[in-house]
């Protein structure tokens, strides 16, 4: 057995191969920063190898101590609900381990950097120039039923829009949260800023991504007067990288703490009174390793109602991506 923690990063899952590759992607840059370490990585839902498969690779392989860093932005659903149900249920069957669950990325200042670099790029490629104090610098969550996650998201735009010098800035939501992403560019454009630039705050490519960008090009036709430029997403910046090391070591070192706050499964949230106290249960069985719409493309053609999953219920999948 070896006494080595190993690492088990976490990921959401995606119907699309491409966000899939982008993880595992990720999951290669982490196993070269571990190089004496066993690093295995699994999905919650869509794709696969699913999360349990890699943490029973790990064992067989004689970790004795297993760090599972989630692959996820914000602390929303999936990191307070399931994947500590994962995890949980595991450690349960396995009381000769030391399973350890780290928190998420939160807002960081290497993610900020990261977007400011995205913002530059996009920026420096247009044929125009528009002064800062002219633009108005939309940030795209992904979108959650937690208020306390999707308020992350105000306060990455604000710091990168105080930081960055826009004249405005505003937040949308992929999905799930108010204002979704044509409503929130339209009422953008009415503002009066020469230049309205996008930045979706996501991890990787993806269905949601894209439409971002779509959402962004449908509105842009109605307001030809407005200059629309679209910022890269975080991907696999090596800054990226760094932030996911520490939230690794964190679990060592003990300083593996998440902000429970304004946690509405732990205090009296405004609007969430009910959900203090919810079980600890995940809500992704009837999805974990169905495959990606390219799996079904080649290999399920019986099984197209699988793409219709509604990521729109109650639950949220806002902390993924």
């Amino acid at each position: 057995m070896s006494d080595t923690p190993a690492i088990m990063i976490c990921g959401h899952g995606s119907r699309d191969d491409g966000a899939v590759e982008e993880f595992n992607l990720l999951a290669k840059n982490l196993r070269e920063r571990f190089p004496d370490r066993m690093v295995e990585s699994g999905f919650l839902e869509f794709a696969t190898p699913i999360i349990r498969t890699g943490l029973d690779k790990l064992v067989e392989q004689g970790a004795k101590q297993i760090l599972c860093v989630p692959g996820m932005l914000f602390a929303a659903g999936h990191v307070k609900n399931d994947l500590p149900s994962e995890i949980n249920n595991f450690a349960a069957e396995h009381k000769d381990l030391d399973v350890r669950f780290g928190r998420d990325l939160a807002v960081d200042r290497r993610l900020l950097e990261v977007c400011k670099q995205r913002i530059e790029e996009a920026e420096a490629a247009c044929d125009s120039e528009v002064d800062r104090k002219d633009t108005l610098l939309m940030v795209v969550g992904r979108g959650t039923n937690d208020s306390d996650a999707n308020s992350n998201v105000h306060k990455v735009m604000r710091m990168l829009w105080e930081g960055m010098g826009f004249g405005w800035g505003e937040v949308c939501y992929s999905g799930v949260a108010f204002p979704r992403v044509p409503e929130g560019i339209e009422h953008a454009t009415k503002l009066g800023y020469k230049r309205i630039l996008v930045i979706p705050y996501f991890l990787f490519t993806g269905i949601l991504v894209r439409r971002i960008y779509d959402q962004t090009d449908e509105v842009a036709a109605n307001h030809p007067d407005i200059e629309f430029v679209k910022a890269g997403y975080l991907k696999d910046h090596p800054l990226v990288i760094d932030t996911f090391v520490d939230r690794v070591e964190e679990m060592l070192t003990g300083e593996n703490n998440m902000n429970c706050q304004l946690c509405k499964y732990r205090e009296q949230i405004i609007g969430y009174e009910g959900d203090v106290g919810t079980a600890q249960v995940g809500h992704h069985h009837h999805v974990m390793g169905i495959g990606t719409d390219g799996d079904h493309h080649h290999h399920h053609h019986g099984h197209h109602h699988h793409h219709h999953h509604d990521h729109g219920h109650s639950h949220d999948h806002g902390d993924d991506k």
